[in-house]
């Protein structure tokens, strides 16, 4: 009941009004003098500095659904829940000097989407549109994700109801709040957000690593209580150590998944807030601070183990609900003062995500369908309030997938994202560096590798929800004709067949000289930083139109 979480309830709702509070405040935050504009709604004038973007990107990046879901796969399924650590370490060096040049060429040309760069770029309308999709497709239940760390931290307070309604009538509170707030001060709101949300974690986290150890016996009894365990339930894929079945599978997810990291619109949008090349350079340096945080929040699954926990019923009548592993833990190991601030970081971690990833689409939205195709001749100040309103529109879609879809799906719905964005890479991140892709050859590509994805991910089963059909990334080789119980990560096949099939077929198309389009960018557009002019106010639409029809 409510009642035996009255402190707890008391904290988390002080905290989280002081946040939303502090969103609404962020529209006066260095406030420009008009916010009628997406650079300045969409990207916060893309002015931020390096302590401003450490805590935004890290922010965005380090969500609450990590908080919960991390810990809960080391919970559930021991070394395999650990991929998250080592693909948030590999991504930096590989997107390093990647992010510099997708900054230094959308700067230059006003850039605000990673479509509008491949519009540029391939000079054509259809693969931005295609980018654009798939943008917001992969963003839409990462977003609902979030509301599922919101949601098991209401259910171990007790925060719930009889119906659907009532059961979520807090997140939709939170998210109408949410939606309010951002849509009033932009990408401001969750930038300064962000500082609170990410010390809240900071504090939590390290005390808790210090604490929980000492509390449950050291690290041995931790680690001895996690082996006991997973060899008391033998399943192929558990247990402290990977085995022969699931290390493909746990070095495909975690390349792929570092992959898709900064192909995802809302993490690029943060990138392009920023205000220059040193302050990215900055940051891809410093962010494996929060790469040490998440691996030390992995280890509260362990914990968990160690102290007995219990996860909290699920929807459906004999489930559980693994989400609420953490929650649990602090509710039963720490003062109810302090339990209550855990879930306000995990609350206000769902906050700073969820801002972000719904400006995103939007942007998306406004700049690649709505002015390419619905009215050309938008004023900035109409695109900033069609990118409001679309931002409302995308948080109450995330909300109506929680009210009306079992959470487990929400979960596997994000795993297709992560196959869905990849196929992206292609035009996105190697057209920074290469214009050799013939523009319909990338168009294939992208369907091939979207086409065998899906298929894939049809196949897969999920023997938690018994459901037959898109049931997780992990694809069983044996489907593909092999004598083996090892599983491979859907999305690392699908990109790999997107290159191949826009690799060959350039060839083809370059041979039959079938036109390419012109680039609209030079090689210096790619190195151009702080007070470099720009080649136009914002995308050049009227260039664009009067070339000639394109793929």
């Amino acid at each position: 009941m409510w009642r035996d979480h009255l402190t707890e309830i008391i904290v988390f709702s002080f905290l989280f009004l002081l946040v939303s509070a502090m969103g609404f405040v962020a529209a006066r935050w260095r406030a420009p003098k008009d916010m009628g504009h997406l650079d300045e709604w969409g990207l916060g004038g893309r002015s931020f500095g390096g302590w401003i973007t450490w805590f935004l990107v890290g922010g965005d990046l380090y969500t609450a659904y990590t908080f919960v879901a991390v810990p809960a796969l080391m919970f559930g399924a021991g070394a395999a829940g650990f991929f998250a650590v080592p693909y948030t370490i590999v991504i930096y060096p590989l997107v390093f000097l990647v992010l510099c040049r997708l900054w230094s060429v959308s700067h230059r040309h006003g850039f605000v989407t990673p479509a509008d760069f491949v519009r540029r770029r391939f000079d054509s309308p259809v693969l931005a549109l295609l980018i654009a999709i798939t943008g917001i497709v992969a963003t839409m239940p990462y977003i609902a994700l979030q509301l599922v760390g919101i949601e098991a931290v209401l259910k171990t307070m007790g925060v719930t109801g009889d119906s659907a309604v009532a059961r979520h009538l807090p997140i939709i509170i939170a998210f109408a709040i949410l939606a309010a707030y951002t849509y009033q001060s932009g990408l401001r709101a969750p930038a300064l957000i962000a500082f609170v949300k990410d010390s809240l974690i900071y504090i939590v986290i390290l005390v808790a690593v210090v604490y929980l150890p000492y509390k449950l016996g050291g690290w041995g009894s931790i680690f001895d209580a996690a082996d006991a365990k997973f060899k008391a339930t033998p399943a192929p894929g558990d247990g402290i150590l990977l085995n022969g079945n699931n290390q493909l599978q746990y070095v495909t997810l975690a390349f792929g998944s570092a992959l898709a990291l900064f192909l995802y619109p809302h993490s690029i949008t943060g990138v392009l807030a920023s205000r220059n090349r040193d302050v990215i350079k900055r940051n891809m340096s410093a962010l494996p601070a929060y790469s040490l945080l998440l691996g030390l929040i992995a280890l509260l699954g362990y914990m968990a183990i160690a102290a007995g926990v219990k996860p909290l019923p699920g929807a459906k009548a004999g489930s559980v609900d693994s989400n609420t592993v953490v929650p649990v833990l602090f509710d039963q190991q720490f003062p109810d003062w302090f339990a209550g601030v855990a879930y306000a970081a995990i609350g206000i971690g769902a906050l700073v995500p969820a801002a972000i990833m719904s400006i995103a689409a939007a942007n998306l939205f406004t700049r690649n369908i709505y002015k390419e195709y619905l009215k050309r001749d938008a004023t900035p100040a109409q695109e900033a309030n069609v990118s409001k309103i679309t931002s409302l529109v995308v948080k109450v879609g995330a909300v109506a997938c929680i009210v009306f879809l079992d959470p487990q799906f929400s979960i596997d719905l994000q795993l297709i994202g992560g196959v869905i964005i990849l196929q992206t890479l292609p035009a996105v991140a190697l057209g920074l560096y290469t214009r050799w892709f013939h523009r319909g050859a990338l168009i294939a590509g992208w369907a091939a590798g979207m086409g065998l994805g899906m298929w894939m991910l049809y196949q897969i089963p999920n023997a938690v929800t018994k459901r037959a059909h898109f049931g997780g990334s992990a694809f069983s080789l044996s489907d593909f004709g092999f004598d083996t119980k090892k599983t491979i990560y859907v999305g690392i096949v699908a990109v790999l067949v997107n290159l191949a099939v826009a690799a060959l077929l350039t060839l083809v198309l370059r041979a039959a000289k079938v036109a390419d389009g012109a680039d609209g960018t030079t090689p210096d557009d790619y190195f151009a930083d702080e007070g470099d002019p720009r080649v136009t106010p914002g995308v050049d639409r009227d260039a664009d139109s009067a070339r000639e029809p394109v793929a």
